[in-house]
């Protein structure tokens, strides 16, 4: 009691030293906010109603000082020990910012109820204050004065699922198993959000299906933990019976769909959710949107990004750095720089997340003297302090330009730690170039960043191979061999009348791999009438051309491209999406293809898009 006269009285004086609470109160019934007008008369006998009803006000408004003033009067009068009013105060708080405040509150409770308690957790949650919440809840557990409630555990789940912390999940799934709180739709999505963040996916489907009830947020909570998790697949069936049993859906499930359909390049599936977007409404959100125009940019079709784009009135700088972005993957360097300009126009201020697209787009195009300006204009026009993104992308754009050694110094130089993505890059360009010693520099930081990445140990064997260093070759693949690290097999998919197929090098599985072949040959006897002969020196293999030719022949992009002109519709343009890069033999041949077929074909690999048409490609031979 002693403690909070103590509290009373010194909330009292530094009220009253400055500025006397009646002279708070007097100014608040006068404000120009006319949200503010409540009839709290100083001398007068207050309403507890209207107090509770100004707390209120002031939380729904993030009213601070006129909560604060409100709070004084309430110590003063000795309205603080009910407990109703100290809830409010706690969600007051809570919402306004200082949640420290709230604690106060709540400490100095003389009565705590449910509703206290889990006001104060559901504040530590929304503030990020996870380990707060956890250890509050196992005081509220040991002092075994207080019933849990559905929203109880709730609120402490979703600490769990911010801290991913699984050995916390699984006590409190067992906690909620013991109190019958499991088939809770409110818990049973917490966990299952929780198992999902935390990339146990067969738990989080568990549970799932074993749930007497869903509703809308634990089906998006699904659907996101798939694609959160990489099953893109598995969220777009997911979604699918979703739809089949007329489930109401919401913009964040949308969304999840959306960003797995850009991880599949499924473009007939995106266009369909795109049709639900209009069908409900959720285009015009501008998150959604942003999400649209970012699928339709990885499917390959940077036209129908932009009609979404152009489809917007008011844009936020998240949608034009998507468009940027999208402009920049397609190697469209033009007009992703016409776009950052015209973002300016219209007063919106670039971002760091713009510039990176900027960057990237040119990266793409070799563009080295714009790159620098703009990475110089980036910290003198619009303050923005370049971080290791911005770096690695300029490390990108100095290594593809042949500049190997400006790029390595600029990675000495930088005022933070090079990533593997950084030395990747400068592997990859001294690949292109053939800078062995500089390639056994960024190849030696790789092995020590990414033991577990083949794909380093073949880039620099590829180097030793292309200065036919057969020796260095062997004991390279020897490394690999001994090592941990697995090398990801060429693979690249085609998605046709709703069924995506994929192909990898010297397919034998896929029900039409016969005719495919078949087809193949008949299709490389045609391009070599036209001039096309296989560029055996992108097979780095020490053996005979004849040999390396028919290596080649039957790459995965090969396989995918055949299918496509064998089923798809006369003139509709063909898209192939492929795990790694795409090779110069098959980039060769795709140019060809596109000559004598009439075709457009897309193929998109690790680095960006080649839009291939009559011969030639997108990327200006520059990739």
């Amino acid at each position: 009691m002693k403690t909070i006269n103590r509290y009373k009285n010194k909330l009292h004086y530094c009220y009253s030293r400055s500025h006397h609470v009646n002279f708070y109160l007097r100014n608040l019934t006068t404000t120009p906010n006319p949200k503010f007008h409540i009839s709290m008369a100083p001398n007068a006998a207050t309403p507890l109603s209207t107090i509770h009803a100004f707390v209120q006000l002031c939380a729904r408004e993030r009213a601070l000082l006129q909560g604060k003033t409100c709070h004084a009067k309430i110590i003063i009068v000795g309205l603080d020990a009910d407990s109703l009013t100290s809830n409010m105060l706690i969600n007051f708080y809570a919402k306004c910012g200082p949640i420290d405040q709230a604690r106060k509150v709540f400490d100095l409770m003389p009565e705590r109820t449910v509703v206290s308690w889990n006001t104060i957790l559901g504040a530590y949650t929304k503030n990020g204050r996870d380990q707060e919440a956890l250890s509050l809840f196992v005081s509220m557990h040991r002092e075994g004065k207080t019933p849990f409630t559905e929203f109880t555990v709730s609120s402490v789940l979703c600490a769990c699922a911010a801290k991913c912390d699984v050995f916390e999940c699984r006590q409190l799934h067992c906690f909620a198993v013991k109190t019958a709180m499991e088939s809770n739709v409110f818990v049973g999505t917490a966990l299952l959000d929780v198992y999902a963040k935390c990339g146990l996916l067969r738990d989080a489907s568990r549970l799932f299906e074993l749930m007497p009830e869903r509703n809308d947020v634990t089906w998006s909570s699904m659907v996101a933990g798939f694609v959160q998790n990489q099953l893109y697949e598995e969220a777009l069936m997911l979604f699918r019976e979703a739809q089949v049993i007329g489930l109401e859906q919401n913009q964040f499930t949308i969304s999840s769909v959306i960003c797995a359909c850009a991880n599949l390049a499924a473009l007939i599936e995106g266009k369909q959710v795109h049709a639900v977007l209009c069908k409900t409404g959720f285009v015009s959100n501008l998150f959604v949107s942003s999400s649209l125009i970012d699928m339709y940019s990885k499917c390959g079709s940077v036209s129908d990004a932009y009609n979404v784009f152009s489809g917007i009135e008011e844009k936020n700088v998240v949608m034009w750095n998507a468009m940027i972005s999208g402009f920049a993957r397609h190697a469209l360097s033009m007009e992703a720089m016409i776009l950052f300009e015209k973002l300016q126009q219209v007063g919106l201020c670039p971002n760091e997340f713009t510039y990176i697209s900027v960057l990237s787009a040119c990266s793409h195009i070799g563009l080295v003297e714009k790159g620098k300006s703009y990475f110089d204009l980036m910290v003198k026009q619009h303050n923005v302090s370049p971080n290791v993104l911005h770096y690695s992308c300029m490390v990108d754009i100095l290594g593809r330009a042949g500049l190997i050694h400006e790029a390595h110094d600029l990675i000495e130089k930088m005022p933070y730690d090079a990533t593997a993505a950084m030395w990747g890059s400068l592997l990859a360009s001294c690949r292109n170039y053939g800078n062995l010693e500089m390639a056994e520099i960024a190849a030696k930081h790789l092995f020590e960043m990414e033991p577990e990445n083949a794909g380093n140990h073949v880039l620099l064997s590829n180097v030793y191979a292309a200065k036919s260093r057969w020796g260095e070759v062997v004991r390279a693949r020897k490394l690999l061999k001994d090592s941990e690290a697995k090398k990801e097999r060429g693979k690249s998919w085609i998605e046709v009348k709703d069924k995506v197929h994929a192909f990898m090098v010297g397919e034998s599985n896929h029900p039409k791999i016969n005719e495919i072949y078949l087809k193949l040959e008949k299709l490389l006897e045609d391009l070599k009438d036209l001039g096309y002969n296989p560029e055996t020196e992108h097979d780095l293999h020490d053996v005979e051309d004849s040999r390396k030719q028919e290596l080649l022949r039957h790459h995965s992009e090969k396989l995918a491209l055949t299918f496509g002109l064998m089923c798809l519709c006369p003139g509709a343009p063909i898209r192939i999406i492929k795990n790694l890069r795409i090779c110069g033999d098959c980039h060769s041949f795709m140019k060809f293809a596109s000559s004598i077929t009439g075709r457009e074909i897309i193929v998109r690999d690790t680095n960006r898009f080649h839009h291939f048409r009559q011969g030639s490609c997108s990327c200006r031979e520059f990739w």
